[in-house]
């Protein structure tokens, strides 16, 4: 990373990305790079369908032939180019770090290395960890004190191979091995048990107690996206296409955009968070450590390919969804130790 970006931690009245003084201050934490274990999308008009940069000369693509995706389109209503490429960087962003190339020697030429980084691309993984070890070294002199691993979307594997190498020779974050690892969670079709998302879940939860037995430095997750997807994927890893054909609930035809009461969640969006905490407040380490430290559901209205996962009523009084939000947490608070978001 720059240098100059990285703010100092404990600080307060840092400039914001507009330029203006904030009141926060900034924590001493950070998070490593978003998603960059799956290639995603570019999001807006294409969400779902570009899933790539323009190649511009590879590929038989160019220039002329690389549409620019929207940011605030509406999915669907745009399209890339025909090998499913766009313009994503003037207008747009994508939904995470494994859209993009790695700027390195030994990255150099591959397109999107980053989903396959530890299995096809091992040098070019040996750049990235170089880097991180920069960026690390850099957080620490600025005074953070805890640092987390990439936040995968998918894959623990990704993130135990990581741990693996950022801490082979190094224990402390300064050298770049992490006191946490970091990950998103996400059902969908708001069918959280018959599209076996409590089963993923459950098997992030597990593989988490089983690095941080490995490496009794990690200190537990940090799980900063929670939410429900507004599709219905083949895989977890595959494309978010929002109100696809083959969803049960697609959330253009739901009220408020939202989930509905059915058989598996009663309460709608309620009954699903309620049931993550109850699992989260279950799950501990064979020495009896609680396996997540941070969970923070996301709290945006059909943001990146979700349904209506806001907390809040317009008028700013709390929904449903919160005062369940809510009453989980002060459950998992009364069993465990947990910084909940």
């Amino acid at each position: 990373v720059d240098e100059t970006k990285v703010r100092t931690a404990g600080q307060t009245g840092f400039l914001d990305t507009n330029g203006n003084p904030s009141p926060a201050e900034m924590g001493p934490i950070l998070l490593g790079t978003n998603e960059p274990d799956m290639y995603g999308s570019c999001m807006g008009g294409m969400m779902g369908t570009c899933v790539a940069p323009c190649s511009l000369n590879a590929n038989d693509t160019n220039a002329n032939d690389c549409p620019v995706c929207d940011l605030y389109a509406v999915p669907g209503t745009q399209q890339p180019n025909s090998i499913g490429e766009c313009n994503c960087w003037e207008s747009s962003n994508p939904t995470g770090a494994g859209f993009w190339s790695v700027s390195s020697t030994n990255c150099a030429g591959i397109s999107q290395p980053l989903p396959n980084l530890w299995t096809d691309y091992p040098a070019c993984g040996d750049d990235v960890i170089s880097m991180w070890r920069q960026t690390a070294a850099i957080a620490a002199s600025k005074g953070y004190t805890y640092l987390s691993t990439p936040l995968a979307a998918v894959s623990m594997d990704y993130l135990r191979t990581f741990v693996e190498k950022a801490c082979t020779g190094c224990s402390d974050i300064s050298c770049g091995c992490p006191t946490h690892v970091g990950w998103h969670f996400y059902a969908q079709d708001c069918r959280p048990e018959a599209t076996g998302g409590y089963d993923q879940f459950q098997a992030k939860l597990n593989a988490t107690a089983s690095i941080m037995e490995a490496f009794p430095n990690i200190e537990g997750a940090i799980v900063n996206e929670v939410g429900m997807l507004n599709c219905a994927m083949d895989t977890p890893s595959s494309p978010c296409i929002p109100n696809g054909p083959t969803q049960v609930y697609p959330a253009d035809s739901q009220p408020d955009h939202a989930c509905p009461s059915t058989a598996e969640l009663p309460e709608g969006l309620g009954s699903f968070v309620e049931h993550l905490l109850e699992m989260v407040a279950a799950t501990t380490t064979s020495d009896g450590r609680q396996v997540i430290s941070s969970f923070s559901w996301f709290n945006e209205n059909m943001s990146g390919g979700t349904y209506n996962l806001r907390l809040f009523n317009e008028d700013g009084s709390v929904n449903q969804v919160g005062q369940a939000y809510i009453s989980a947490c002060q459950k998992w608070a009364s069993a465990a130790r947990g910084i909940v978001v």
